[in-house]
């Protein structure tokens, strides 16, 4: 069983720049593909970021292309999103997922989320 809680959100002004984190405990945690989905108010959580076990795979949302960064620090069990350039459609809860192995993916068929950290970008 794998517990994941994020970190690092709150209210930003349009251009500004967050950093949210996502620990995890209780697996082996480079075994994990982890990725970064939002939901904003009314709409469908969707994709934005994601990495593999070993962090030499990344793949992006097109509507984060550029702006947003993901890593992770393996010994730390930790992954973190670098959001840059934020713009008010950024707003959402975001959250950070687990899916076994190093195949990564953009559908939401990872067995672990964290409860969800909101991010507010003011325009």
């Amino acid at each position: 069983q794998v517990q994941l809680g994020e970190s690092g959100g709150g209210l930003v002004q349009a251009g500004g720049s967050l950093r949210l984190s996502c620990v995890a405990s209780g697996g082996t945690f480079s075994r994990y593909c982890m990725g970064w989905f939002r939901q904003a108010p009314g709409k469908e959580r969707e994709f934005v970021a994601s990495i593999g076990g070993s962090g030499g795979s990344t793949d992006f949302a097109d509507s984060v292309k550029g702006r947003f960064t993901i890593a992770r620090d393996n010994p730390k069990n930790t992954v973190y999103l670098q959001m840059d350039s934020l713009k008010a459609e950024d707003t959402a809860i975001y959250y950070c997922a687990a899916r076994y192995g190093f195949g990564c993916v953009r559908n939401q068929d990872y067995s672990y989320w964290g409860q969800g950290t909101q991010v507010t970008v003011s325009s």
